[in-house]
């Protein structure tokens, strides 16, 4: 989640291009208004408090007081023929409906049980490439308010009482058992580190980026893999990972030929610190070959630069040595557990049984992430980002909405998975060596393989739990 990169990620229903119809918002709203005299703002629709026509009625369930300008919103029809406001991100900020007449308090009771969906369902899942997902403003607010780090309902017991409780009966939830810890690495060459951390790539508990070195996110993986299996795994037998590594793929390392496409790109000089910067970029690509291939491979882009010295990637034909990753991890996933002490996400099937598990950057001390439950709401692929420094971070001196195109250098990299708490998602990041080693801005970060592997075994609805 990319509060550093991605803070209020506040999405709405998606609107398809399939829906659109061209209807210019001040048509729409002539079309609604010409008999009624404007006095208040929901009057232009009807009236605000009743005896009018029609009123606008957000996601959330809220009667808008105002009428949204036009360069804020445009007017389309939805798969059901209402007019839908959509801001040019294609959430909608509210939907037209008949004004029966009952009130602010009461049409808040009544949606969802009349005809109109609740905000949990939307009928939308997965967006398409390239959709726009970022911060967007509070409409109802002229200066929105920051984000609320309350808890979140049905919070998990904390850290210290799970621990407390450590293999107690009365506790079903896998969390409560703690994780069987690793046995110490000792005297192991990079080659044989990177082997186990190939091994714990390809059976879905990953190492982050594969660089032939020990860490704590090797150890975090080896854990998960351990209270998956019930097994107990040996680092320091390079031997029994070998013979593993045979039955699951083969060896560790392989070689590559460089393709006329890698060589191509495309590629951008440099990614600009500055958001305004970043803006005026045409896509938000890779900066080298070394940076794509590094991340084709799930390796450390230094360390693909070590197994290959002297070599000049940018010539097709060229062989290297890489590592081999295998394919990503398939399954169903129903429930996510975003672990803050351990920085690690956990990905549960409908039995309960723990499948795959990510190190992850979560939250920090100044924007941290709740305590609670949330669920998926959407996920994209490769999504632009838009910031918006009255909700986001501020970051420079930029006071204004920016809208930043696709790209794995992206603040959300090259994945948004979009959580029910506003501002909070999921997502890759351009900087997969640091994940689980510094800090967010209250969102969860994966390395972008990650996050591609994850969103592509969840869908909307999945619980979200996030857990001190």
């Amino acid at each position: 989640m990319y509060r550093r990169k991605a803070t209020a990620m506040k999405t709405g229903s998606l609107v398809t291009p399939a829906t659109r119809t061209g209807l210019s918002l001040f048509a729409a709203l002539a079309l609604m208004a010409m008999e009624l005299a404007p006095a208040n703002a929901q009057d232009a629709y009807g009236g605000y408090w009743g005896g009018g026509d029609v009123m606008l009625v957000t996601p959330e369930g809220d009667i808008l007081d105002y009428i949204p300008g036009e360069a804020e919103v445009h007017a389309m029809r939805d798969r059901r023929g209402r007019t839908v406001l959509v801001d040019p991100w294609g959430n909608i900020v509210a939907t037209v409906v008949p004004n029966d007449g009952y009130g602010r308090g009461q049409r808040r009771r009544e949606y969802g049980r009349d005809g109109y969906p609740e905000p949990r369902d939307r009928g939308y899942g997965y967006s398409e490439p390239g959709e726009f997902t970022g911060a967007i403003p509070e409409y109802r607010d002229i200066a929105p308010a920051p984000v609320e780090r309350e808890d979140l309902p049905n919070s998990l017991p904390s850290l210290s009482d799970r621990e407390e409780a450590a293999y107690d009966p009365q506790y079903d939830d896998p969390l409560a058992q703690p994780m069987p810890p690793a046995m110490t690495v000792t005297g192991k060459s990079r080659a044989e580190i990177a082997a186990l951390q190939v091994f714990l790539d390809r059976e879905g508990f990953s190492p982050g980026v594969i660089d032939g070195k020990m860490g704590s996110n090797v150890t975090k993986a080896i854990e998960a893999w351990q209270q998956a299996t019930g097994e107990t795994l040996d680092p320091n037998n390079t031997e029994d990972i070998l013979e593993r590594l045979r039955f699951n793929g083969g060896l560790p390392i392989t070689t590559y030929t460089i393709t006329a496409a890698d060589a191509a790109g495309p590629f951008v000089a440099a990614i600009p610190e500055d958001y305004a910067h970043k803006a005026q970029l045409p896509h938000l690509s890779f900066t080298s070959v070394t940076e794509m291939l590094g991340e084709k491979f799930h390796m450390d882009e230094a360390y693909l630069r070590e197994l290959n010295p002297g070599v000049d990637f940018s010539i097709p034909g060229t062989t290297i040595k890489v590592v081999n990753p295998g394919p990503n991890k398939k399954g169903k996933v129903a429930r996510i557990v975003a672990d803050k002490a351990r920085k690690q996400v956990l990905a549960y099937d409908e039995a309960g049984k723990l499948i795959a598990a990510y190190p992850s950057t979560i939250g920090s001390s100044d924007t941290p992430s709740p305590s609670g439950t949330v669920h998926v709401e959407r996920i994209a692929f490769d999504p632009g980002y838009t910031y918006n420094p009255k909700i986001n971070f501020q970051q420079g001196a930029n006071d204004r909405i920016l809208q930043l195109q696709p790209g794995p250098n992206g603040p959300v990299g090259t994945v948004w998975i979009a959580l029910s708490k506003p501002t909070y998602g999921i997502h890759g990041t351009p900087e997969p060596s640091k994940i689980g080693k510094t800090q967010s801005h209250g969102c969860v970060r994966l390395t972008n393989w990650d996050a591609t592997e994850l969103g592509k075994m969840v869908s909307t609805g999945v619980t979200v739990e996030f857990v001190d």
